[in-house]
C-alpha cells in the first residue's frame, strides 16, 4: 500500500510539474507569436509601407519602455531573481495584442487580449512576476499601440461612368 501511494504521489508530483512548464513554455512561445503575428498581418493584407513602420515604432516604444524600467526599478522577482517590474513577457503580447486590436479592430483583438492575458497568467503561475508586473507590462503593451497604430484602412469608391451611352455604377472596395 505504501509503494502504491509512493508511485500515486510521484504520478501526481510529475504530471504538475510538467503541466507548469507545458503552461509557462506555451507561455513563452505565445509571447513571441503575437507580436509576430501583428507585424505579419500587415503583410498579409497587402497594406502600405506605413502598416510595418507603425509595428516597428510601437514594439520599440514598448520594449524601450518595459526595460529601462526594469533597470531602473529592479525589483526583486517572486522567486528571488532580479529585474521583475515591469513583465517583459507580458509587455511584448499585449504589444501585439493591442496592436492587433488597434489595427484591425474587436473581432480579432479579443482572442488576441486572451491570448496575451493567458503569457501574464502563465508568468504568475511560475512564479516569474506578481500582478502588478503584469499589469503593468500589458499597461505598456496597450499604450505604445494606441500611440502609433492607426486603424486598417478600409476605403469606398464609387464611380459612376458612362460606356457607350449606357450608365455604369462601378463600385470598388478596398481592405
Amino acid at each position: 500500500m505504501v509503494r502504491f501511494l509512493y508511485i500515486l504521489f510521484a504520478f501526481f508530483f510529475t504530471a504538475t510539474v510538467i503541466a507548469q512548464e507545458s503552461a509557462e513554455k506555451t507561455g513563452d512561445i505565445l509571447q513571441i507569436a503575437l507580436p509576430v503575428s501583428a507585424f505579419a498581418s500587415s503583410f498579409i493584407w497587402n497594406e502600405q509601407q506605413m502598416a510595418p513602420m507603425q509595428f516597428v515604432k510601437t514594439m520599440g516604444t514598448s520594449f524601450i519602455i518595459t526595460h529601462g524600467l526594469k533597470i531602473i526599478i529592479n525589483k526583486q522577482r517572486p522567486n528571488g531573481g532580479d529585474f521583475s517590474f515591469p513583465s517583459g513577457h507580458t509587455s511584448a503580447a499585449f504589444t501585439g495584442a493591442a496592436f492587433i486590436e488597434k489595427r484591425y479592430g474587436f473581432k480579432y483583438g479579443i482572442p488576441s487580449y486572451l491570448l496575451a492575458s493567458y503569457v501574464g497568467w502563465t508568468r504568475v503561475h511560475a512564479n516569474k512576476h506578481d500582478t502588478w508586473d503584469v499589469l503593468g507590462g500589458a499597461i505598456i503593451g496597450i499604450g505604445s499601440a494606441h500611440i502609433f497604430a492607426k486603424p486598417h484602412a478600409k476605403s469606398t469608391q464609387v464611380n459612376l461612368s458612362y460606356l457607350e451611352q449606357t450608365p455604369t455604377l462601378n463600385i470598388l472596395i478596398s481592405f
